[in-house]
């Protein structure tokens, strides 16, 4: 017996869910999200049999597993710092002491943006034979992939470059003496740059992991994490806005909105982090 065609769903070109019937009979399911998440498939034996999980092999899991723990953790930290680098501003210390911990948490959001993207690339895949049709194959480890048709690796690559940008925006808030103009085109306009570029990550998850139009899903912890961070994301834009230096007077459209708005946003990526530590790989099905 073979299977019939497989049937695909998504979000314009990119396929976040395909449904088949094996030849042994039942339904199976893959999701984007879940496999490279929590590295399994949906599977249930027939029609009215209960669903369950079918999981990668341990490589996988243990690698996606640590992948995971290190995104949650760096995104946990990062916002914490972020938060706190907005609270010393708020508090009017030292303008020098808010950029170091903004900067340290900066670097804390490269780190988790470079470990989604692994998690992205070495994620398991469908197999490409007759007796692994069903299952969830190894790929390779790889440091680096070029994948532009894969909504998971678009996404998570859109939030990498993000926070190498927002690294740019935090390195230029170090330099002493600029003049309005200078300040706005080094240190504004990359925080515009790295807001957009989350906004644009957090919209195209929102589409993973509702499988088309972003609609609302709150028995779904995984759509719950994207959400978190893209509240973050909006409330960064929001910030960013608001931080903008005035030409005419040099002074900013509101510093009170860009601090609060960076305190709230970054306490948004810190929630989704720990979030994230529950949406982890299992061995067996749960």
């Amino acid at each position: 017996m073979r299977h019939i065609e497989k049937r695909a769903e998504g979000a314009g070109p990119f396929t976040t869910r395909l449904t088949w019937r094996p030849a042994a009979g039942g339904i199976a399911v893959w999701e984007s999200r879940a496999a490279r998440k929590r590295g399994t498939l949906r599977v249930r034996a027939a029609e009215e049999a209960p669903e369950t999980r079918q999981p990668a092999d341990a490589a996988s899991i243990g690698r996606l597993g640590t992948l995971n723990t290190v995104a949650a953790v760096t995104f946990t930290i990062g916002g914490a710092l972020f938060a706190a680098g907005a609270a010393i501003a708020i508090a009017g210390a030292a303008a020098l002491t808010s950029a170091l911990v903004y900067f340290a948490g900066g670097l804390s959001f490269n780190a988790g943006g470079y470990a989604s993207l692994l998690q992205t690339i070495n994620a398991p895949t469908l197999g490409t034979t007759a007796d692994t049709a069903d299952t969830l194959e190894t790929r390779r480890w790889r440091w680096w992939s070029y994948e532009p048709m894969r909504i998971d690796w678009l996404s998570t690559f859109v939030l990498f470059a993000g926070t190498l940008v927002f690294g740019l925006n935090l390195l230029d808030s170090f330099l002493q003496g600029l003049s309005t103009q200078q300040a706005n085109r080094l240190i504004w306009t990359p925080d515009m740059v790295g807001c957009l570029l989350f906004l644009i990550s957090g919209h195209l998850a929102l589409e993973e992991v509702c499988h088309g139009h972003p609609d609302l899903r709150p028995h779904d912890l995984g759509w719950w994490i994207v959400a978190v961070n893209q509240a973050g994301s909006v409330l960064f834009m929001i910030s960013a806005l608001a931080d903008f230096n005035i030409p005419s007077t040099g002074s900013l459209v509101n510093a009170s909105i860009a601090n609060w708005g960076t305190l709230t946003g970054a306490l948004c990526f810190s929630v989704g982090g720990v979030l994230q530590l529950f949406e982890r790989p299992q061995p067996a099905d749960r």
